[in-house]
């Protein structure tokens, strides 16, 4: 398991959340091959949630242009007290990030050396907002709120034309 994933789970033991367990395996074995076959006729279906935090090193920023808005925590180390505290309060209020197109990366492993540090270089941790043509909107050396982050993304021009255009 990956230092991030470690991390997300101590966030959500913290919080007080619990992953889904189902009491039956076999209606679990159930509803994945029924998902399966449903993905192989249709569409393929995103198979984490929208906030679900994605680490650096499996994506691509050059995927979320003009798609979503990357917000991107870099920390030296998963056991970072600040890494700790923004993984919590990006999860204490996810509607707002929602409506603004938000994905979270995570990338705690500099050795790594995933496309997002490259491009990006931090120092220790970083927080990192990007605008939906993949320029920095802006950059955090501390932990922020949901409510600074969204004032943030809400001054961008690109949020403000979706707005005047009768976007989210």
């Amino acid at each position: 398991m990956r230092p991030t994933h470690l991390a997300l789970i101590a966030v959500l033991a913290m919080t007080g959340a619990a992953p889904a367990q189902d009491t039956d395996p076999t209606a679990a074995d159930s509803v994945a091959m029924a998902a399966a076959a449903d993905s192989a006729q249709t569409e393929p279906v995103e198979a984490i949630g929208p906030l679900a935090p994605r680490d650096a090193a499996d994506v691509a920023l050059e995927d979320f242009i003009w798609v979503a808005r990357p917000v991107i925590v870099f920390a030296d180390s998963p056991n970072d007290p600040r890494f700790i505290e923004q993984m919590q309060l990006l999860a204490a209020r996810p509607d707002p990030l929602l409506e603004r197109d938000v994905v979270i990366i995570t990338d705690t492993d500099p050795s790594a050396r995933s496309g997002p540090r490259i491009a990006l270089r931090p120092r220790g941790f970083s927080l990192v907002v990007l605008q939906k043509d993949g320029s920095v909107g802006f950059r955090r050396p501390s932990p922020r709120d949901v409510r600074e982050i969204v004032r943030g993304i809400d001054n961008f021009q690109f949020r403000q034309e979706e707005l005047r255009s009768g976007g989210q």
